[in-house]
């Protein structure tokens, strides 16, 4: 729990967490469907919105992957990103019965 305790301590994080939630509400039609749906949303329309570097977008979702947040599909050139409601479901029950 830690780590994923340390991954939500950044704010842009927390903001491509809660911008997969629902992608709709965030990202522009065009730059998500129909991929969103199988999926997820791409990484460089994740980039895009979050106005970082391609290099720290990359390393930011790679960690959230790694420790379960969000689960990454291959596409061709492309890599996508959904969230992992199982994983953030099992950080919701800790926070709710240990802390």
């Amino acid at each position: 729990m830690t780590d994923l305790f340390k991954a939500l301590s950044n704010e842009h994080r927390i903001q491509i967490l809660k911008w997969l939630k629902t992608p709709h509400d965030f990202f522009e039609l065009e730059d998500i469907e129909p991929e969103v749906h199988e999926f997820g949303v791409c990484m460089s329309v994740i980039q895009k919105k979050v106005g970082l570097s391609q290099s720290t977008t990359s390393a930011y979702l790679t960690s959230m992957v790694a420790i379960g947040l969000l689960v990454s599909v291959r596409n061709g050139q492309w890599t996508y990103y959904k969230r992992n409601e199982e994983k953030i479901a099992e950080l919701a029950r800790y926070i709710q019965n240990t802390l």
